[in-house]
């Protein structure tokens, strides 16, 4: 597969929004240490008869999130390695760790450790770009660089989207975040991460 994972520890996570958190009791899953990326995703297209566009065969792009992906197209990809994508409780509790923090890396937003609209790129930067930012588990880019599909729907069954892009400032970046999305709507800020195992969870 040669996807790095890393592990979400089974436990109970302070999830949601402030004023609005709730217990979630998360089973352990393994979860992409970063977004897909434009080379693994033109292996999958390649190897599946998909359309390569450019920026997904471009070298000097390969080691940056892919885009451009819809729903589908990302739970296609995840299925082609034997894979899911995470609820939004998984992917929350993977950025959040047990303390409920409110960006991956603690209390405070830092730029520096993300790519955002307060960053200066204004593009997409390589996956492994901002190790400084990473969650309490080791899972990197879930506060800017893409928005990332989730396997939750909303209540109008839209999809759903979290994490933030390169286009967002800090308020934008917070893990407990989610987004209403076009399922069917692929864009150039946001991509997807996988899943392994699970889901399963209680709420209290």
């Amino acid at each position: 597969m040669g996807v790095a994972l890393v592990e979400l520890p089974a436990g109970r996570y302070k999830l949601g929004e402030p004023g609005e958190e709730r217990a979630v009791e998360v089973r352990g899953v393994l979860i992409g240490r970063w977004p897909v990326t434009n080379a693994e995703y033109h292996r999958f297209l390649a190897a599946t008869g998909g359309a390569v566009a450019p920026v997904h065969a471009a070298e000097a792009l390969a080691d940056h999130p892919a885009t451009d992906v819809s729903r589908e197209q990302a739970e296609d990809y995840c299925a082609w390695v034997g894979a899911r994508l995470p609820s939004g409780d998984e992917w929350e509790a993977a950025a959040r760790g047990g303390d409920g923090r409110p960006y991956p890396w603690g209390g405070t937003f830092d730029p520096e450790r993300c790519n955002c609209a307060d960053s200066g790129w204004g593009w997409t930067v390589p996956v492994g770009a901002h190790p400084a930012g990473a969650g309490p588990f080791g899972a990197e880019q879930q506060a800017g660089n893409v928005w990332e599909w989730v396997s939750d729907r909303d209540a109008d069954g839209w999809g759903v989207v979290r994490g933030g892009s390169y286009l967002d400032t800090g308020w934008g970046l917070r893990a407990s975040r989610a987004q209403p999305a076009d399922p069917e709507r692929a864009t150039k800020t946001t991509g997807f991460r996988i899943a392994i195992g699970g889901p399963w969870r209680e709420q209290s």
